[in-house]
């Protein structure tokens, strides 16, 4: 990818509205691989005082978005799973995807979403669906 396909699928996500308004960036792209980070702040909380688990599966979700469509073909979420390993209150989480299946039409990704020290908080798989004909990187 050169720098400029990489700045436009940035300025394409920054269209993610929910992600933005919850404070949700991607930090980098390469192909097949993603980085996405978010500063906790007392709106990402539940009742219990941790880190709402839709928190980290849209951080995760937003970095397999990334990867995916770091080919230039549109690429959705079909499926995905998280699994929650670890419990955080505030700091700096980061996801990182990586493309496993860099197939035709239906990629498959791991993203693992780590506090700021690198404890391990959950690891999200999914799979998508590239829409052939659709761009997701904007000229």
């Amino acid at each position: 990818m050169s720098s400029t396909d990489i700045q436009a699928l940035k300025d394409f996500f920054l269209h993610d509205e929910f992600a933005r308004q919850n404070g949700i960036e991607i930090v980098e792209i390469a192909e097949g691989y993603a980085r996405t980070q978010v500063r906790i702040e007392p709106r990402h909380l539940n009742a219990s005082g941790y880190v709402q688990g839709g928190v980290l599966f849209t951080l995760a979700d937003l970095a397999f978005a990334a990867a995916t469509n770091s080919h230039g073909t549109l690429t959705v979420t079909s499926t995905a799973n998280i699994t929650f390993v670890k419990g955080a209150t505030g700091g700096l989480i980061s996801a990182q995807a990586q493309e496993l299946v860099n197939s035709h039409h239906l990629p498959f990704c791991e993203v693992r979403v780590i506090d700021d020290t690198g404890n391990l908080l959950a690891i999200f798989t999914a799979s998508g669906y590239r829409k052939e004909g659709l761009s997701s990187i904007p000229k």
